[in-house]
């Protein structure tokens, strides 16, 4: 006779061998990929990590559109330039559906933009890229937002009279100004505290993202929910943006909503007024909320880690960076302001600021997308519903376009005369229904900021530093390990 404790485990195993021919018999309405084990799905293949490299190694296995198993939960993932390209743009309407995750839906609750799906995604976008349009996006408005900010960082530098300084606050606040600019309609100062309270709980949230604890969330949510963690204090900073939004909004309200509206919160409430006679207004404090955060959050953190790359790659690469200065000495006059049409005469810096998107590749795979209904994806029949991650680094990396994928290489860009040339697989923005909104505002500030900070000085590592970390740090986006440098006046 079998004890009460041989029993329960003797009832386990057999529960998880039924689970093990389930999956296998579910695997096959999937493309192929490694055989996912009951509860913890394809985690062991992983490595219990998700990394870019990882899932460029299974695709030479199982090809450019494979199924990760994250416990009972199937993944198709795309990988290569042509497959993300034609997963996302054949039936874009299809697969522009937003995988709320148990983490997600417990921070964003689905709504805004980044993490909202169907009708109200839709409404929420389609508002968004209307009002930063009103507000100068692709216009000269914009762009001396842009070069104003982009002098505040100079000149900041230029008070620092070469003294080795980390970078990463100052461009995030020079970058996170543009958006507060928009958003607010009003910039902070660099010792304003509740500015500094922001920047610590983005960094926060970006740097749980991606993280081990990040994916067990998402895998055993109920449990997690329950226990003390870093994913408390993931949810607690998210909460510290909704607070600080919602007292933005207050103050508009008290203060009135303008005949000529100044900022995305007047155009918002304007537009909230207008709807509050609807049975259900498509616009509400709630949506606005969690629109702010995410353009708070989209328009300071990936631009200014770009930048961030970008510094560290200039002084890894000193001869690169002396092209840049020789070019921009050579086109623009000694007080000549830079604009975004002069990258049409510089077409090195222009390339430079291509490789630095490429190679950095800062979101190294795309946001999940789901199937908003039945399709077929690269020849694969998938129902409504699933969900689709394109790799995003597979395209920048893809050595099937990139000469030398694994290089800082301006040239990827260059044409044999020396002019720039777009690229079918420069994919930063992701592509399709769901590509960045602020795709046009991030290439604008990228290109002015960096072409500033080259015309105005030359930057080295400091005195007795001879060797400098470019191995990304895993989180929300992937960051340099933090340095220093030193920005000697030319």
């Amino acid at each position: 006779m079998l004890t009460i404790s041989q029993a329960f485990v003797v009832l386990i195993i057999f529960l998880l061998i039924i689970e093990f021919f389930k999956l296998r018999k579910a695997c096959k309405q999937f493309p192929p990929g490694p055989t996912p084990l009951p509860l913890l799905g394809n985690l062991v293949h992983l490595n219990f990590q998700f990394h870019r490299d990882l899932l460029m190694e299974l695709a030479k296995t199982y090809g450019n559109i494979y199924t990760l198993w994250f416990g009972w939960t199937p993944v198709i993932i795309l990988n290569g330039y042509q497959a993300v390209k034609d997963g996302m743009t054949t039936h874009p309407e299809d697969v522009a559906g937003r995988m709320v995750s148990p983490f997600f839906r417990a921070m964003a609750k689905g709504k805004g933009i980044i993490l909202a799906s169907g009708r109200s995604w839709k409404q929420q976008r389609r508002f968004g890229i209307m009002t930063l349009r009103n507000l100068g996006m692709g216009k000269k408005g914009l762009e001396y937002r842009v070069q104003e900010e982009a002098s505040h960082l100079v000149e900041f530098f230029v008070n620092l009279k070469g003294r080795p300084v980390d970078p990463s606050f100052p461009l995030f606040h020079s970058i996170s100004n543009v958006i507060c600019a928009l958003v607010f309609g009003y910039h902070f100062s660099d010792e304003d505290e509740t500015f500094h309270e922001l920047i610590r709980v983005t960094e926060n949230l970006f740097r749980f993202g991606g993280s081990f604890v990040h994916q067990l969330y998402e895998i055993v949510p109920w449990l997690m929910c329950r226990l003390p963690g870093p994913h408390k204090k993931a949810l607690s900073c998210y909460d510290v943006l909704s607070s600080f939004a919602r007292k933005e909004i207050r103050r508009h309200v008290e203060r009135g909503i303008p005949n000529e509206p100044q900022d995305f919160i007047d155009f918002y409430l304007a537009e909230m007024e207008k709807s509050k006679d609807g049975v259900k207004p498509k616009y509400d404090e709630d949506n606005l909320v969690y629109v702010i955060n995410d353009l708070f959050l989209g328009g300071s953190e990936t631009s200014s880690t770009t930048l961030y790359w970008g510094l560290l790659y200039m002084v890894v690469n000193p001869d690169i960076q002396g092209k840049v200065q020789k070019e921009m000495d050579t086109v623009l006059g000694p007080s000549q302001l830079i604009c975004y049409e002069d990258r049409k005469n510089l077409p090195y810096t222009n390339a430079v600021v291509h490789e630095i998107q490429r190679f950095s590749n800062i979101v190294f795979v795309g946001m999940p997308r789901v199937c908003v209904r039945d399709t077929i994806l690269l020849g694969f029949p998938v129902k409504k519903g699933t969900i689709v991650m394109p790799n995003i680094a597979s395209a920048l990396y893809d050595p099937e376009q990139w000469e030398t994928p694994r290089e800082f290489n301006p040239g990827h860009f260059l044409d044999k005369e020396g002019n720039f040339i777009p690229r079918e697989a420069f994919l930063p923005f992701s592509a399709g229904h769901r590509v960045c909104l602020g795709e046009h505002l991030a290439r604008t500030e990228l290109f002015i900021f960096f072409a500033n900070l080259l015309r105005a000085f030359t930057f080295r590592l400091p005195e007795g530093v001879t060797k400098i970390s470019t191995e990304p740090i895993l989180g929300g986006t992937l960051q340099p390990h933090p340095y220093r440098i030193c920005a000697i006046p030319r």
